[in-house]
């Protein structure tokens, strides 16, 4: 959870939920995209940016009234006649209180599953995210999303096809979710991106939890140690960027995912310096 004092939270601005839709099952976890407009014509949002949901709540322990929560921009934000439409992608969360084993439901997820058409809510932001599409346009791009993490990857990808245009590098988006998420991901001609990308130069990889009603972890290494030859020859080219988002338990497994495909622990570390070292690594975990 991001905190007022880390971000510059002085630009507020109001936004009308003008469509909600949930993505899943009713017997699954609930996520839902909505969509937003902000008439505020000083409101300016890009693809690689985020922005800050402020929701009130009673004082915390630094008196702050708000609860504050990022979301990444889940497609390109749309401009016309000085409004902003944009949308995110929000699981409704709850969390089990270490002292009293009470659950409790997630203050910012929750508020924004409740939302209706027409009800206003205060954002602040934008904020930017870590990743940039590469000048080079034949650089090879490694995405991995985890749940709503895969947010972001959604409108970069759209943007590098729709408007930057012409890529040439590879471009591999592995991302895990239970179903309904991967609706906005398919590879077939129904698929959302398939106005946005070649097939010689794009592909989704879907790794879904093995009993997706259930709480499985979703197999997302696997996913990637399936694709370990490409992989390994994407690796070898050194304007290949590894972009990742998503839980905090995601990297302990992309690390051990990562090793096996370059043949030792040693390797993947001295891989990934190189990558970070050379800004080709980006990561948001939440």
């Amino acid at each position: 959870m991001a905190h007022l004092a880390d971000y510059n939270t002085e630009n507020w601005y109001q936004a009308t939920v003008k469509k909600t839709k949930r993505l899943t099952p009713a017997d699954t976890d609930e996520i839902r995209e909505i969509f937003l407009e902000v008439e505020q014509p000083e409101f300016e949002c890009e693809v690689d940016q985020s922005f800050g949901v402020l929701v009130a709540s009673p004082p915390d322990e630094s008196g702050n009234n708000y609860h504050h929560r990022l979301y990444s921009v889940a497609d390109i934000p749309k401009k016309k006649k000085g409004k902003t439409n944009l949308s995110l992608l929000v699981k409704r969360c709850f969390y089990v209180d270490e002292f009293n084993g009470e659950i409790y439901p997630g203050v910012g997820s929750n508020y924004l599953c409740d939302r209706k058409i027409g009800d206003e809510i205060t954002i602040t932001g934008p904020f930017d995210l870590p990743f940039k599409a590469p000048e080079d346009k034949t650089s090879n791009l490694i995405l991995i999303g985890m749940g709503t993490g895969i947010a972001p990857f959604r409108a970069f990808i759209k943007h590098i096809y729709k408007n930057i245009k012409d890529w040439q590098g590879k471009i591999r988006l592995f991302y895990g979710a239970r179903s309904g998420l991967e609706l906005l991901y398919l590879n077939d001609k129904d698929g959302d991106l398939t106005n946005y990308y070649d097939q010689d130069t794009f592909e989704a990889i879907h790794a879904l939890s093995p009993r997706p009603h259930w709480s499985d972890p979703i197999q997302l290494d696997k996913a990637i140690e399936q694709r370990a030859e490409e992989i390994l020859e994407m690796l070898s080219f050194t304007n290949t960027h590894i972009f990742v988002a998503g839980y905090d338990k995601v990297n302990e497994n992309l690390n051990k995912a990562f090793s096996q495909i370059m043949g030792s622990k040693e390797k993947w570390e001295t891989r990934k310096a190189e990558l970070i070292a050379g800004k080709k690594w980006a990561e948001v975990i939440y």
